[in-house]
């Protein structure tokens, strides 16, 4: 399943660096429509109609220069996000990404690689131990792999630059462009699942949870550090038999790979709600804020989480039946 936007939109400097004259080249032989800019992007039809905008947007490509100073903090995952791409082509109802990229959710790709990892550098150097970097942060770096080829160059920089790690997550299963490289083991991929009941009513536009194991397992063998991501982890009615039967799943398909996982339960924004509800109004997404209890962000907005003693028994059930089903693997955390 790969992406091939309707549109792009090209910023004019972008052209000045040689990714972006191969996008630019790529985006052609697709026969993509092509609008170059300057430094602000063009506007769209103010008469569409915020669903109709959403989904214009999650249809366009952006190549743009990135243009910050600082790296952006990446807690619990890694030390700092990468700043390669930011958006994502997928459709999940639930995605964290409704709060953040709410006006302009675009796939954007920034062609300014060398200057990124110039930046990466001087954070391994100041920290003086080993530094991890997140290359998925407010992305599916993978859904653009095959546009950009950014990851491979953001894996030789981790073999070339000691201390260095990278980790990314994706709920794609394109991952042939990473087979092959020689990535010394400093490369984590994870793999974003969920049960058959989320996948069923909250998932478009990304492949099947089979599709995505059978990725992992091909990366595994390539011997990548490879993690499980279950997220958003939700309760619903008979969702002890559901999340068990996806970790035996992933036990069959893996069941002797050193895993690790990360377990993110269900919250949400007031922001991301009203995105959802203008964007997906048919959605049976469990956002009733009186059931849920208010959390601060690291990023300095609130969220909405399940109530204390609901986390403590969803807690309770992965890490027992983790511990259980595949007892090699490491529980990095639970949120």
């Amino acid at each position: 399943m790969v992406f091939v936007p309707q549109l792009a939109f090209v910023e004019r400097k972008a052209l000045e660096y040689e990714l972006g004259q191969h996008l630019l080249n790529k985006i052609r032989q697709h026969n993509i429509p092509i609008e170059i800019y300057e430094r602000r992007l063009p506007s769209v039809d103010p008469n569409l109609t915020a669903r109709e905008r959403f989904f214009h947007f999650k249809r366009t490509l952006v190549v743009g220069i990135w243009r910050r100073r600082e790296f952006q903090t990446c807690k619990p995952s890694a030390h700092y996000q990468l700043p390669l791409v930011s958006g994502c082509p997928g459709l999940c109802q639930y995605c964290y990404l409704h709060t953040n990229l709410a006006n302009r959710p675009y796939v954007k790709v920034y062609v300014n690689t060398d200057d990124i990892f110039d930046r990466a550098q001087k954070y391994v150097t100041a920290r003086k131990e080993e530094t991890v970097f997140e290359a998925s942060a407010t992305s599916d770096p993978i859904a653009v792999e095959k546009w950009t080829g950014s990851l491979r160059r953001a894996i030789k920089f981790t073999t070339e630059v000691p201390n260095t790690r990278l980790r990314f997550v994706t709920k794609f299963a394109d991952v042939d462009t990473l087979l092959g490289l020689d990535h010394q083991g400093k490369t984590e991929v994870r793999f974003s699942i969920n049960a058959h009941w989320a996948m069923q009513r909250f998932e478009q536009g990304v492949p099947p949870v089979r599709k995505r194991l059978e990725a992992a397992a091909c990366i595994q063998k390539e011997g990548y550090r490879v993690g499980i991501l279950i997220a958003p982890i939700f309760m619903f009615p008979d969702w002890q038999r559901e999340y068990d039967s996806l970790i035996q799943d992933v036990a069959k398909t893996m069941p002797t790979a050193p895993l690790t996982f990360e377990l993110i339960t269900h919250r949400f924004t007031m922001r991301a709600k009203a995105v959802i509800n203008d964007v997906f109004p048919e959605s049976e997404l469990p956002l009733a804020e009186d059931e849920r209890q208010l959390k601060y962000g690291q990023f300095g907005y609130t969220k909405l989480v399940y109530r204390r003693e609901q986390m403590k028994e969803l807690e309770s059930f992965f890490q027992d039946r983790i511990k259980t089903l595949l007892p090699k693997a490491e529980i990095l955390y639970f949120v």
